[in-house]
C-alpha cells in the first residue's frame, strides 16, 4: 500500500466481480470532437488490469459544468466513442453531473450508482479533491481500491511533501498569490527555494517597492508577500521583464503596443505579461542545479507567441534537468505539451486543482475515503 492505499491487487480475485470505476474522462471537447484524449490513455492501466483478470468493468465520470440533464454539450457521447476504439471491454456511465446528486454527496445517488457492483475503483485522481457522491460515496458500501493513476500521483506527490532530492525547488506561476497562498506557505515549509514567475510575480515586486503599471496586482495581498520575503527561505523574483505598451491588446498584434524587454519596473501604462530572458536564465540555471522541480503555473501569457519565450525556457529547463522533475498539471502541464517536453518529465499530473491541495494539506477527501474503506474491512 502507498500510505495506505488499497491498490488494485488488495481487492482480491476480480474475475467475475462488476467493478465501479470512477475515472477522469474530463476532457476538452471542441465542436463535440475530443481535442485531447490524455485523459482517457491515463486511465487504461487500471482498466485493461481490471478486464484481464476477468472484471466486467463500468466507467463514470462527469465532464464540465452542464446546466441540466438536457445540456447535450456535456453528453459523454464523444468520450464513449474514443474509449470504444481504446478499451471495448468497457462500458461507460452517462455524465454524473446530470444528476445534481453527485456535486451534492447525495446518498440516494450514491446507492443509484453503485447497485449491481461488487467493487470500487477510484482512479479519478482530478476530482479527488472534491467530496463529491462518486468520489466518496461507493468506499463506504463497497470494497474499494485507488486504480493505478490515483496510486502514482499520490506516490509522487506524497514523496515531494516527505522525502524530496534536493536541492527542492518549486516553481510557481500564474495568476493570482491569493489563489495559491495556501500551497505557497505549505511549499515554505518543505522546499529550499522558490521562484516566482507569471501575474502573481507583480504583488511581490509591489511588495518590494518596484513599481507595476497596469500588470496584475492584488493591492490587498502585498503585506502577505512582504511577509514570505522576509521569511528564511529563497524567493525568486523577475530580474526583467517583457511589457506590452499602451494601446496594446493580448492575442492581437495588429492593435499596435510596443513589446519591450524592460527591468523591474513597470512604466504607467505597461502591462508586464512575460519575464525577461534575463530572468529566464536565472531561473533555469536555479533548475539546473536543482535535485526535485515541482512546476505549476506559467510564466507569462504563454498562449500569446509574442510572450511564450519565458515559459518556453522554463520547459526546456525542465527538460534538460537532471533533477525529478514533476509537473502540477493544469496550464503547466498545457506549455508542457505545447513545447513539446511534456514527455521528458519524470511526472505529469492529471489534476492541477487536487495537485496542490495534496502538496498543500497532505491529504484528499479521495484518498480518506480509500484509507478508511480498507480500514473498515480490516
Amino acid at each position: 500500500m502507498i500510505d495506505g492505499l488499497p491498490e488494485l491487487e488488495d481487492l482480491g480475485p476480480v474475475s467475475g466481480k462488476s467493478v465501479l470505476v470512477r475515472a477522469d474522462f474530463n476532457v476538452p471537447l471542441s465542436g463535440g470532437r475530443i481535442t485531447d484524449d490524455l485523459r482517457i490513455k491515463a486511465a487504461l492501466p487500471t482498466l485493461r488490469w481490471l478486464v484481464d483478470n476477468g472484471a466486467k468493468v463500468t466507467a463514470c465520470s462527469h465532464l464540465g459544468r452542464p446546466k441540466g440533464p438536457d445540456d447535450a454539450s456535456a453528453s459523454m457521447a464523444p468520450v464513449k466513442a474514443r474509449l470504444a476504439e481504446l478499451a471495448p471491454e468497457v462500458e461507460l456511465l452517462e455524465n454524473l453531473r446530470y444528476d445534481k446528486g453527485e456535486e451534492g454527496n447525495d446518498p440516494a445517488f450514491v446507492a443509484r450508482l453503485i447497485e449491481g457492483h461488487d467493487l470500487f475503483v477510484n482512479d479519478a485522481f482530478g476530482a479527488s479533491h472534491r467530496a463529491h457522491a462518486s468520489i466518496v460515496g461507493p468506499p463506504e458500501h463497497l470494497p474499494s481500491a485507488a486504480g493505478r493513476l490515483l496510486a502514482r500521483e499520490a506516490e509522487v506527490l506524497l514523496g515531494l511533501r516527505r522525502n524530496p532530492r534536493r536541492p527542492f525547488v518549486a516553481i510557481m506561476g500564474g495568476s493570482k498569490v491569493s489563489d495559491k497562498l495556501g500551497v505557497i506557505e505549505a511549499l515554505l515549509e518543505i522546499v529550499d527555494a522558490i521562484v516566482v514567475g507569471g501575474g502573481m510575480a507583480f504583488t511581490f515586486l509591489a511588495a518590494q517597492g518596484h513599481r507595476t503599471g497596469s500588470s496584475l496586482l492584488e493591492a490587498d495581498m502585498v503585506e502577505t508577500c512582504q511577509r514570505l520575503l522576509a521569511g528564511p527561505k529563497t524567493i525568486h523574483l523577475p530580474e526583467d521583464i517583457t511589457a506590452l505598451g499602451p494601446g496594446g491588446k493580448l492575442f492581437d498584434p495588429a492593435a499596435g503596443g510596443e513589446v519591450r524587454q524592460i527591468g523591474v519596473n513597470v512604466p504607467d501604462g505597461w502591462m508586464g505579461v512575460d519575464i525577461g530572458p534575463g530572468t529566464a536564465a536565472v531561473f533555469t540555471d536555479v533548475i539546473l542545479d536543482a535535485g526535485t522541480v515541482l512546476w505549476n503555473g506559467p510564466m507569462g501569457v504563454f498562449e500569446d507567441p509574442r510572450f511564450e519565450a519565458g515559459t518556453r525556457a522554463i520547459a526546456g529547463a525542465m527538460a534538460e534537468t537532471r533533477a525529478f522533475t514533476v509537473v502540477g498539471g493544469g496550464d503547466s502541464a498545457a506549455a508542457a505539451k505545447e513545447f513539446g517536453v511534456d514527455t521528458d518529465m519524470d511526472h505529469v499530473s492529471t489534476g492541477g486543482g487536487a495537485s496542490l491541495e495534496l502538496i498543500e494539506q497532505g491529504d484528499l477527501p479521495g484518498l480518506a475515503a480509500l484509507r478508511e474503506s480498507a480500514a473498515r474491512r480490516g
